[in-house]
């Protein structure tokens, strides 16, 4: 372990246990790392106070959030794909300015790494892995007829509790930053929190004989966090600008262009416009669309002509070698013979 959490010590830890657990620190940490013992928790960087506490006090807590940490960085890269900011900056050090300093991007990796963890804490409790928690309660109201409840619901209840208590921990020290930032982070958290709380669905498992389904047994799930990732991408591209002024007696985020009303609980906010990421450059935190593969026959944000922001692009083929021809055989077994074709593929100049 301690060789492990050394080769930590030399990544961006401190931006992902204070911001959004999903640099590279983190998300490659070794699978076999297991923090079992209070003195670790010292040898974890970029702790405030209380979120060492809590790794003293709930050692198994870090084994999820170090799980959170990989899923946000997967999760965000799928999710941006098309577009673009791609996410793959995310984990690069030097790049730590463009959420820092309050754009639509870091509005989208605070809400997506808020949800992440409240996800991952939920799910832990179902699957067993976190002993302090079980699965979550049976509702209240009596189901259909034909309808049971049973299973083991997601803990959606100890996911957020325990979530919020340590990604918000960083935002509500007095160093924290600028207060506008702070406020930002804190609404953005708590936006990904609620589209965690929309995705707790019913889900079903039948009985009966012949699979007729007379009876199904039901409880209550969390939805995958790739489907609350494309939830928040929506609000991410329909974020508000905002602006830290007086409102009474205190300075709040209020719509920059629309401030006749205060800021909605489910929208995403953001302090500073952000690049348009076609070109590399450090200091406003972009890596550019050079090499980026684009499709030709879109209309989308992932077309040649917006993905390359104009430069044009150079086509290339590529041979895939797939399963063709599969036949299945009496009892059981299928057999499938390779077949190839050639694909025109496009990237960015």
């Amino acid at each position: 372990i301690d060789v492990a959490l050394s080769d930590l010590k030399k990544m961006t830890l401190y931006w992902l246990l204070h911001v959004c657990f999903c640099s590279r620190a983190l998300s490659h940490t070794p699978v076999s790392l297991h923090i079992n013992q209070t003195h670790h928790c010292k040898l974890l960087p970029g702790l405030v106070s209380s979120q060492a506490q809590l790794c003293r006090s709930n050692l198994e807590l870090m084994q999820t959030i170090i799980a959170a940490a990989r899923e946000v960085k997967k999760t965000c890269q799928k999710t941006f794909a098309d577009m673009r900011w791609n996410c793959s900056s995310i984990d690069i050090p030097r790049f730590v300015l463009l959420f820092s300093t309050g754009t639509r991007e870091s509005a989208f990796v605070y809400a997506l790494s808020a949800a992440a963890i409240s996800h991952t804490i939920a799910r832990a409790c179902t699957s067993g892995d976190l002993r302090l928690c079980s699965c979550g309660p049976i509702p209240g109201e009596i189901p259909e007829p034909g309808y049971r409840w049973g299973g083991c619901a997601d803990n959606l209840h100890y996911g957020l509790v325990m979530g919020s208590k340590f990604s918000d921990a960083p935002m509500k020290m007095k160093k924290a930053g600028s207060h506008a930032n702070k406020l930002m982070h804190l609404h953005n958290s708590e936006v990904g929190r609620q589209a965690l709380r929309d995705a707790l669905v019913m889900k079903c498992k039948c009985h009966g004989v012949s699979g007729s389904c007379s009876i199904r047994t039901c409880w209550r799930g969390l939805q995958d966090l790739k489907d609350i990732a494309m939830d928040l991408k929506t609000k991410y591209l329909s974020a508000t600008k905002v602006v830290h002024r007086p409102m009474g007696t205190r300075k709040q985020l209020v719509p920059k262009d629309i401030d006749i009303r205060p800021v909605r609980e489910n929208e995403l906010v953001y302090l500073q416009s952000s690049p348009d990421f076609c070109a590399k450059n450090d200091k406003l935190g972009s890596i550019g669309t050079q090499d980026r593969q684009c499709n030709k026959t879109s209309i989308g944000s992932d077309s040649c002509d917006l993905m390359c922001c104009g430069r044009g692009y150079n086509p290339y083929t590529e041979k895939l070698v797939e399963r063709c021809h599969c036949k299945y055989h009496w009892c059981c077994y299928v057999t499938c013979k390779k077949c190839e074709r050639i694909v025109e593929r496009y990237v960015c100049k």
